[in-house]
């Protein structure tokens, strides 16, 4: 069974090209474009990783990652957050929440895809 991942960003070129690199790198792959598709991702799609960017309509990143890290049950997703907020305190409120990464935009996609590889070893 392949490592599930979803994008959640309302950025259309974003979203194509993740999308893109999580599928040709053999993850299984959802896509919401807001903060409250990706909470009903996140209950019925149930990804290994969330690939979160924090300015979404409807909810914040930050209020998906405050919901994912407040659920026990979900408490071994992992948190990629993508933000054009590069200041450091941005980075440290992200990481605060309970984001395992803070990924600032544009970013290179290798570098990404190294950051996922990371937080979702090959070996399962």
């Amino acid at each position: 069974m392949a490592w599930k991942v979803l994008i959640a960003d309302d950025e259309p070129n974003i979203v194509t090209s993740l999308e893109f690199l999580m599928q040709h790198s053999g993850y299984e792959v959802r896509v919401a474009r807001n903060g409250e598709e990706a909470l009903r991702l996140v209950d019925s799609f149930r990804p290994h990783l969330v690939l979160l960017d924090i300015m979404m309509p409807l909810k914040s990143g930050y209020e998906v990652c405050r919901r994912i890290r407040g659920d026990p049950a979900l408490r071994q997703m992992k948190v990629v957050m993508l933000s054009a907020k590069g200041r450091e305190s941005d980075a440290q409120e992200g990481l605060a929440l309970g984001a395992d990464a803070y990924v600032t935009k544009p970013f290179s996609t290798k570098g990404l895809l190294a950051q996922v590889r990371e937080l979702l070893p090959e070996a399962r």
